[in-house]
């Protein structure tokens, strides 16, 4: 399984169970590109409950002005809906983690 590309439409629902990083970002960002397949690695990693979702800014604005986004990537973590934590720039794994963990 993939990370789900998400929407402005859709991204409240997309957000709303259990543990959510959702990566904001652009297709032109070159942090946005380092931090990928770090994302798809906690998407993917069996032995946690953590799911991610990413949002292309330039298509989707509503969401990104609706959490203050000023620099990408940014990453919003939810859960079960509420925005618990928000981290902007890129981060290693351990550190995104770590946050994850803090509210799990």
């Amino acid at each position: 399984m993939s990370i789900k590309d998400v929407t402005d439409s859709s991204f409240v629902q997309d957000t709303q169970e259990g543990f959510i990083i959702a990566e904001l970002g652009a297709a032109w960002c070159p942090p946005c590109k380092m931090i990928a397949p770090i994302l798809e690695e906690i998407d993917q990693d069996p032995n946690n409950q953590i799911s991610v979702v990413q949002l292309d800014i330039d298509k989707n604005p509503e969401t990104a002005q609706k959490y203050e986004v000023m620099s990408i990537p940014t990453l919003l973590f939810f859960k079960d809906g509420e925005l618990v934590e928000k981290s902007v720039g890129f981060q290693p794994k351990d550190v995104i983690l770590s946050i994850a963990e803090k509210h799990a």
